[in-house]
């Protein structure tokens, strides 16, 4: 129920398309000239001393352009949406991987938040520096 309700909201509070396609992305942003294909991630975080928790399987043979994380508390509220691009996200996992500690597509919460940005929270709403950028790097 996590992956719906980080969905919605995603889509909701970042104003993103949903779609129902197999294509390996949840939502488009069609916020500029080039729309963005969005993976959407939900984590429910019951308690944040916890090291190690991880988010969902990327599926990397697809086609996306940014990946957000939706990290909710135990009352499935949503409280923070960290955002990265593929570049980003393929450069760390490539870290990851070439140290054998990770499966491919494989990355912990607090990794995802160490290369991402914080582009929604639930006491400032939209980040002004993490504001949804529309831009694709090379």
């Amino acid at each position: 129920i996590s992956g719906e309700i980080a969905r919605h909201d995603a889509c909701r509070l970042l104003n993103l398309e949903s779609v129902d396609v197999a294509g390996g992305y949840d939502a488009i942003d069609n916020g500029s000239a080039h729309p963005l294909k969005v993976q959407i991630k939900g984590r429910v975080i019951f308690d944040e001393t916890k090291p190690g928790m991880r988010i969902g399987q990327l599926k990397l043979e697809q086609q996306w352009d940014a990946v957000v994380l939706v990290l909710l508390d135990e009352m499935f509220n949503t409280t923070e949406i960290y955002r990265a691009d593929r570049k980003t996200i393929l450069q760390a996992l490539e870290e990851v991987t070439s140290q054998n500690r990770s499966k491919r597509g494989a990355m912990s919460v607090s990794r995802f938040k160490h290369i991402s940005s914080l582009v929604w929270d639930n006491v400032n709403g939209l980040s002004e520096e993490g504001t949804w950028d529309n831009q694709i790097d090379g």
